[in-house]
Parts: C-alpha cells; structure tokens; sequence
C-alpha cells in the first residue's frame, strides 16, 4: 500500500478504469455540453470524466471546484438520488460545489446551461482547512 499525502485528492484504479471507459462512450447528453465547453472562450479548463477519489466527475474544473453532474432520468429515483447526495457530501468536504444539468436542459436550452456554468465558475469557493501536519485525510 503507498503512503497518502494530506490534502492530495488520491485516485482509485476502479475509477480510472471506469474514467476510461466513459471518456470512449459519452452519453449523447455528455457529449454535446463537452462540445460546447470547448467553444466558450475564455473560460477555465475542464475535463471529463475525470476521477476524483472513487468518483468519476461527468465535468471537473479544478481550479474553480466545480463538478458539473448531469444527469438522465435515473437520478429521479430515490436510491440514485441518495447515492447522489452522498457523493456531493464527498466533494463538498474537498471543497468542491456541484452544479447538476439533466439531459433536458442540455437538449432544451444549452445556451441556459452555459449562462449556469458561467455564474457558477464565478462563485466564491471556500477551500477547505487543509489538515494540520500529521492528520491526514
């Protein structure tokens, strides 16, 4: 087992993997927000399907802490949405905000979704208190 530095993001081999695989096969959704994130200029640097932890973030701006989800109709389901929450609660503890689009906004008013994206790159992000030497994560 390698040794964790405090305050690094650490990634898992099971969410690189599943990053991989999600870069090669976007939802229909995921790839047309990503066509449009890369035609706004200037605007920070995003990537996709890029792993946090154990997470895979759907969009990550990291200089900004933003998590764009966006999510299909499965998420309306309860047990989605609670895995969902759990996984904000994560990134929120890393100092992360996530920003949810469904696949209807995306389809129905991308210019809406990018005006969001924007706004929420502005916002002020708290970073977390980084942990005192010896404590870890």
């Amino acid at each position: 087992m390698t040794a964790r530095t405090p305050g690094v993001l650490h990634k898992s081999e099971r969410a690189e993997r599943a990053a991989r695989r999600m870069r090669k096969a976007p939802t229909a959704a995921e790839a047309r927000l990503w066509q449009a994130l890369r035609r706004l200029e200037p605007i920070p640097y995003f990537r996709r399907q890029a792993p946090i932890g154990a997470y895979v973030a759907d969009f990550v701006c990291h200089q900004a802490r933003l998590v764009v989800e966006v999510d299909g109709g499965v998420h309306r389901r309860p047990e989605a949405a609670a895995r969902d929450a759990d996984r904000e609660a994560w990134f929120a503890s890393r100092g992360y905000r996530t920003l949810r689009i469904s696949n209807d906004q995306v389809f129905g008013d991308m210019s809406s979704v990018l005006e969001q994206i924007i706004t929420a790159l502005g916002a002020d992000t708290p970073t977390p208190t980084p942990p005192r030497k010896g404590e870890g994560l």
